[in-house]
């Protein structure tokens, strides 16, 4: 089959994986708000996350524990509003699918119709099987997510890499196997090393997005706040930036603010 890129006029779930199969790599970033959706919607992205990284970047705490599964509908319908190309992935928040497969439906109905949304994303493996299958068999798209899982910091008790010893590593592969199984389209691995997430793409014919888990896998997700550098305090090792926004948008409101003070601002052709 030839490598060439085909052009998709709307990502589905099954152009995901004629991409793995073809050999493109799947670009993916997050998105909260219609703005900001519409910008890397027209520049050609492929997936648009609507993650629940939103309680860090959007809201400002320290986690992403504390947004609601009607936070998580308003961002993402925000973002849906935005977008004609991109397939919209939302993540289905802490507490709303973990402890209950009946809760965790309702939860992912609440997002499909509700917002709009594509898909919906979750955190685990063989603790969260029952939750799966009943989404999954109401017809709605799974994601999953394997690796560092924000939802757990708590668990964890830190952000470091996961799965460098060989039980955790094993266990990876098994649960990353079990999603396929189970009939997620797609598998995000974060901050695992390069090898192992390698050996987990190659072992799967869905998809693998990494962050974090270098590049032997299928794509790519970063949060868009920090690619365009309107973060400046967080700096993993995993990140790069494109631009470097907080200065220039720091740089462009000490000018406003210089211009307004001095009478500058507006001048003739500004006003009416």
């Amino acid at each position: 089959m030839s490598t060439a890129k085909k052009e998709y006029k709307r990502v589905t779930v099954k152009s995901l994986t004629e991409m793995k199969s073809a050999g493109e790599k799947i670009s993916m970033l997050t998105a909260y708000d219609y703005t900001m959706a519409k910008i890397i919607d027209n520049a050609g992205i492929d997936v648009i996350l609507v993650g629940d990284s939103a309680s860090n970047v959007m809201a400002g705490h320290e986690t992403t524990l504390p947004i609601t599964l009607d936070q998580m509908i308003y961002h993402a319908s925000s973002v849906v509003r935005g977008v004609q190309r991109a397939l919209v992935v939302v993540d289905l928040p802490f507490g709303s699918y973990q402890s209950d497969p009946k809760e965790a439906l309702r939860s992912a109905i609440r997002i499909m119709k509700e917002s709009g949304g594509h898909t919906v994303k979750l955190e685990g493996g063989s603790e969260v099987k029952e939750s799966i299958k009943r989404i999954l068999n109401a017809g709605i798209p799974v994601m999953g997510h394997l690796g560092l899982t924000p939802q757990s910091i708590y668990k964890f008790g830190t952000y470091t890499v996961r799965a460098k010893e060989e039980a955790e590593a094993e266990k990876l592969v098994e649960d990353a196997k079990a999603l396929e199984r189970w009939g997620c389209f797609a598998l995000v691995l974060e901050k695992v090393p390069a090898s192992l997430a390698q050996k987990v793409a190659e072992q799967l014919t869905i998809p693998v997005i990494g962050i974090g888990a270098g590049s032997g896998v299928d794509g790519q997700v970063l949060v868009s706040h920090d690619m365009f550098g309107m973060t400046h305090e967080f700096n993993p090792r995993f990140l790069r930036r494109y631009l470097n926004l907080y200065e220039d948008m720091g740089g462009a409101v000490a000018q406003y603010i210089t211009d307004v003070k001095s009478i500058d601002f507006p001048n003739d052709d500004e006003q009416y």
